[in-house]
């Protein structure tokens, strides 16, 4: 499986910093909730830095991460005890393999969207499925599609523009330019900022695959999940004509 892409080594440093603002008031509170109500141990796929799973260790979860790039654990062991290094483990969510079982797994912040080929979208849920104790619950988000935005995309558009630890200027660009017959937005971003009194560029260009709401549910219901609930929000909200997000909720039988 070769659909994720390393992130460069300054994306991933950087990625703190612009999504901690970004990202966390929509989903944090949300992910965290779900993991407080868990009744066993929990798997963050696609951990990344530890924006969630770092909170949730400090916290007390018994919680464990896999995710397939190398620069981005690197700093999520900065931010752990050496003793808990344990826990994470650089596999992909299609085909990873531990030898426990969770009581819940989340996949946060588009992991689906990262997966491109549908054999390996099906192969992903019937994974995670295997890996859930009877009664187990996965929850995965997906953005939803404004075919507005997604067929005339972005040219140079600065989404992000603010300082450094160091009180150095950081701004990423990104541009993006739809294929909807593969349903892939390719996406490049670039990242400047300070370095040594330099200003230092980083590209990174990677496909971004975008579903639409039947496709999620004939997905799911292609798996192996007995059942499921597609929400418009964090807030378990029903999705609407205003839904930005896909918050899919898959259930695991008990017996």
């Amino acid at each position: 499986m070769n659909d994720n892409r390393e992130y460069p080594k300054h994306f991933a440093r950087f990625y703190d910093s612009i999504y901690i603002g970004m990202r966390d008031p929509a989903d944090k509170e949300y992910y965290l909730q779900q993991i407080r109500h868990a009744n066993g141990k929990v798997l963050e796929a696609g951990v990344g830095t530890g924006r969630l799973f770092k909170t949730a260790l400090i916290e007390g979860a018994d919680i464990y991460g896999v995710d397939t790039s190398s620069s981005m654990l690197a700093e999520l062991y900065d931010k752990i005890e050496p003793d808990e290094h344990y826990r994470i483990s650089r596999q992909s969510i299609v085909d990873f393999h531990l030898d426990v079982n969770f009581d819940l797994v989340i996949a946060p912040f588009r992991v689906i969207s990262h997966i491109i080929r549908k054999e390996d979208q099906l192969k992903t849920l019937n994974n995670v499925y295997h890996h859930l104790t009877p009664g187990g619950t996965f929850i995965f988000d997906a953005f939803v599609p404004d075919l507005k935005y997604i067929i005339k995309g972005f040219e140079n558009f600065v989404d992000f523009e603010d300082e450094d630890e160091f009180g150095h200027k950081v701004t990423r660009t990104v541009t993006t330019r739809p294929n909807l017959m593969e349903q892939i937005i390719e996406t490049d971003f670039e990242l400047q900022w300070i370095d040594k009194g330099k200003t230092k560029k980083e590209h990174w260009t990677f496909p971004l695959r975008f579903f639409f709401r039947y496709e999620l549910e004939h997905l799911v219901e292609r798996s192996l999940f007995e059942s499921h609930r597609i929400f418009g929000d964090f807030h378990d909200g029903p999705l609407t004509r205003g839904s930005k997000e896909f918050v899919v909720v898959c259930r695991k039988n008990k017996a």
